[in-house]
């Protein structure tokens, strides 16, 4: 059949990732960012919103897929991660999204988190990051910082955070990223990166919540000091950063350091950015550099290629039924010793 016969293609735009429900967070709630720059992004997949699911936890970024004109299931709380495996292996050919949040994903859920990004499916983890408890009104969560006041930490949380890209590295995730709400293009090509990547792939987002954590990340989005602050990582390229390019971080041993600049140090002394190292130190070493001793690091960190998951699975039973034929549930049940209680 020639090609020429075979009906065109439509051309997707973001529209057609919008569904017909009112968004219901709360007014300059940085969630919006992110769901705008999703159904940005999709577009360009090639991918028709019928062949894409959005599972979500419980939390304020959890009724993402109420607002996507695709599949979508609004599990429950932290097992989202164990939901979006079941839809991936039955149906391997799914975009499947898991969109949660640092409470969501990092308390009731670490466990569900930890073993589907070792496993190595084929899906995107999306972790909207507020350093708070946001649908519940304000408490502390697994990444509020030390010392934060909150209505369950009237006298400053004596608990450590977390620090979700630390945790994907040592869980072996096969891509990491992190990028903020507002860098809209930033974020659309993180997001991106991420959806073309084979195996799991974490995306952190620091987001802001207006109404009980409000302005958190200003550091990294306020005009004055968002230069000094951001450390935006590109492969092969050396890491360099400030609002005149003039600082960079260099090793010191197996310690990061800041350093100027044109004082005795060129570009060549600093750590230039590997995302392909297969070894996960260097990312490892990136996702623990924090504000205000070091600039944040955003964009991609780690990308590398391992084995899926879904494919193993598939491949194991096919080889099965090859090797024993397809089985009979009926023969199954009636195996071994049975018996009969009249």
């Amino acid at each position: 059949m020639s090609t020429d016969a075979l009906p065109a293609l439509p051309v997707l735009k973001a529209t057609d990732f919008a569904s017909d429900q009112d968004v219901r967070w709360c007014p300059g709630c940085g969630d919006y960012s992110i769901l705008a720059q999703m159904k940005k992004m999709l577009p360009s997949l090639g991918i028709p919103p019928h062949k894409i699911v959005f599972v979500s936890g419980i939390g304020c970024s959890s009724r993402f897929p109420y607002y996507m004109s695709t599949y979508g299931v609004h599990s429950i709380h932290g097992r989202a991660p164990a939901v979006a495996t079941g839809v991936k292996v039955a149906n391997p050919e799914l975009s499947v999204w898991v969109i949660t949040g640092d409470g969501d994903a990092l308390s009731i859920g670490g466990n569900h988190l930890l073993h589907a990004i070792r496993r190595n499916l084929d899906m995107n983890i999306v972790l909207f990051n507020n350093q708070i408890y946001g649908l519940t009104k304000g408490q502390y969560s697994p990444t509020s910082p030390l010392g934060k006041v909150t209505k369950s930490t009237p006298f400053g949380s004596v608990d450590n955070p977390l620090s979700p890209l630390s945790v994907a590295i040592g869980a072996e995730a096969t891509f990491v990223a992190r990028s903020i709400d507002v860098h809209i293009k930033h974020l659309g090509d993180v997001l991106h990166r991420a959806a073309e990547h084979r195996g799991t792939s974490f995306v952190e987002v620091y987001q802001n919540c207006n109404i009980f954590n409000d302005k958190a990340f200003e550091y990294l989005t306020d005009r004055d000091t968002k230069a000094d602050a951001t450390l935006e990582v590109e492969h092969g390229k050396p890491m360099i950063f400030g609002k005149n390019r003039d600082k960079g971080i260099r090793l010191n041993g197996i310690t990061p350091e800041v350093v100027e600049l044109g004082k005795g140090i060129s570009e060549d002394d600093l750590l230039f950015h590997d995302e392909q190292l297969e070894e996960p130190t260097l990312a490892y070493l990136l996702s623990r550099m924090r504000h205000p001793e070091f600039p944040v690091p955003i964009g991609v960190l780690r990308s590398v290629e391992r084995p899926i998951f879904e494919e193993r699975l598939h491949a194991q039973i096919a080889d099965a039924v090859k090797k024993r034929g397809e089985g009979d549930l009926n023969e199954l049940f009636q195996a071994g010793e049975t018996w009969v209680v009249k």
